[in-house]
């Protein structure tokens, strides 16, 4: 990849769980064309979550296409599936560049992480907005990325929950203990939300069902026109250095 996650940046990730599947790849071509330089893949077992969506064929096919078309994007891959141990060589031999687990969902979080890493990929850990940040707490300073699900998983469109704000603050915080995760934040996000989010410090925002929906330029460019005005107030120095990406 032509560029670096870091925690200066802040990403916006496409989630094709709202997209249109009879045209993936023109949907990530379009915004991909809006600036985003990742995309965010919900897979769903239907065990681990009540709902299935897509596996290992649509990401083959997809990351095919985008090297055929010149597209450069990370693909975030979000194991929402029980024992995700199974399937995450299976995921990174198909073009996953970010492997993230439920903590939930295994016993083994950190066979699973020994597992991404050894493939010199990211790894990221995802919690449901009941699990505590006390809870895995160990595992910090061996992640990439800490997802924090802003919904319960399973279904798009749900509305965003805010006590998860505090959660985010939270996990920003103990980043200042040393460890180097990124944080991201997945659920119900749209342009009136998205900015408070950042602001409590999270670095990759997810957007579904709201960017997917009538006029995604104009979205996209309300997402980007938030920050814009979150990186200019004065009251707000910990934004100051962050980039939008």
């Amino acid at each position: 990849m032509g560029y670096i996650l870091k925690p200066d940046n802040i990403f916006i990730a496409p989630s094709i769980l709202s997209a249109d599947f009879s045209q993936l790849g023109n949907e990530i071509s379009g915004v991909h064309s809006l600036g985003a330089k990742i995309i965010h893949f919900d897979v769903m077992d239907g065990v681990f979550v009540p709902n299935i969506s897509f596996g290992l064929p649509v990401l083959e096919n997809l990351k095919s296409f985008c090297i055929k078309s010149g597209i450069e994007l990370m693909f975030d891959v979000h194991l929402m599936i029980d024992k995700p141990e199974r399937y995450v060589k299976d995921f990174i031999e198909v073009g996953g560049d970010i492997i993230t687990f439920h903590f939930e969902a295994t016993q083994h979080s950190f066979r699973v992480i020994d597992m991404i890493k050894g493939a010199d990929k990211l790894a990221g850990v995802a919690l449901n907005p009941g699990t505590s940040l006390c809870s895995v707490r160990d595992i910090f300073p061996y992640i990439d990325v800490l997802l924090l699900m802003s919904v319960n998983p399973g279904f798009g469109g749900q509305k965003f929950i805010s006590s998860v704000l505090g959660k985010i603050k939270e996990a920003n915080e103990m980043r200042k203990n040393g460890a180097n995760y990124l944080i991201e934040v997945d659920g119900g996000l749209n342009s009136e939300n998205c900015a408070e989010v950042i602001y409590a410090g999270a670095n990759i925002l997810v957007f579904g069902s709201f960017l997917f929906t009538g006029d995604r330029k104009e979205k996209f460019r309300r997402i980007l026109l938030k920050i814009e005005e979150y990186y200019k107030r004065e009251d707000i120095s910990d934004l100051k250095s962050k980039k939008k990406i």
